[in-house]
């Protein structure tokens, strides 16, 4: 079993930066890849980045690179995302979710690929 709890999100205007924290409880946490989703109004959700286990994959959507930056700290059981120079765009409900199996290498960022799933915060972007 592995819980996840989404926390950081808020009202940013643009240009500006958000931290957003995925805190685990569980005993497989150093063990999972971990991947953040966002959803925007009437869009389906999209995957954003995701991180091995270790921390030395990371992999992001086209839509953040350059501007979002994922890692980890495997001794608080935390997984962050560092959001830089935020659009309108980014507005949408953040997620994390866990890849199921142990040592998977980022393979996926599918919704449907990820198991566990956090109960999401509210990233708002606005002048």
């Amino acid at each position: 079993q592995l819980q996840l709890v989404e926390s950081g999100g808020g009202l940013v205007q643009p240009g500006g930066s958000l931290r957003l924290s995925c805190a685990a409880s569980g005993s497989t946490f150093d063990f999972r890849a971990i991947g953040w989703f966002r959803q925007a109004p009437g869009k389906e959700r999209e995957g954003v980045s995701c991180i091995t286990p270790t921390g030395d994959i990371k992999n992001y959507a086209d839509s953040v690179k350059g501007r979002f930056t994922i890692s980890r700290d495997n001794v608080k059981n935390t997984v962050y995302l560092q959001m830089n120079s935020l659009k309108p765009e980014d507005t949408a409900i953040y997620y994390c979710a866990a890849l199921p199996g142990l040592f998977r290498r980022c393979d996926t960022l599918t919704e449907g690929s990820y198991d566990y799933w956090g109960q999401g915060t509210q990233v708002t972007v606005s002048s």
